[in-house]
């Protein structure tokens, strides 16, 4: 499974950004995708995670009514809809994929399939 974000950038607070990963490779092996950040100095952390195959999105506290994960299995495409961006969320986003289908917002470590990220800065 090969995954390919997009969508990164640089925007005030306030401001709203969407995130794209498209996805190749086997997409019948996925249960779960999920977006992950890491900021410099902190761990990598899983912000929102929603089923392949349908069903709701799971998100940390910190981006909860914020951020929308959605995800096109007729485009092979998940995405990241952040509004309200805050300058916390400056972080390098990454979109991730994992056999098992979860309920829940699951470890970064967890996922067995990772892209390459893409950077979000948000300015004051």
């Amino acid at each position: 499974v090969q995954l390919q974000a997009s969508g990164g950038g640089l925007v005030q607070a306030g401001g709203s950004l969407r995130l794209s990963c498209a996805v190749s490779g086997g997409t019948g092996r996925i249960g779960t995708v999920g977006w992950s950040r890491q900021a410099p100095g902190k761990e990598r952390e899983t912000v929102a995670s929603i089923p392949w195959s349908g069903g709701i999105g799971h998100y940390v506290d910190s981006v909860k009514e914020r951020f929308t994960i959605s995800r096109d299995t007729a485009k092979n495409m998940v995405y990241l809809r952040m509004n309200s961006l805050k300058l916390e969320d400056t972080a390098v986003y990454y979109c991730a994929a994992d056999p098992r289908r979860r309920v829940g917002v699951w470890p970064s470590s967890s996922y067995a399939y990772w892209g390459q990220g893409t950077q979000v800065t948000v300015s004051s």
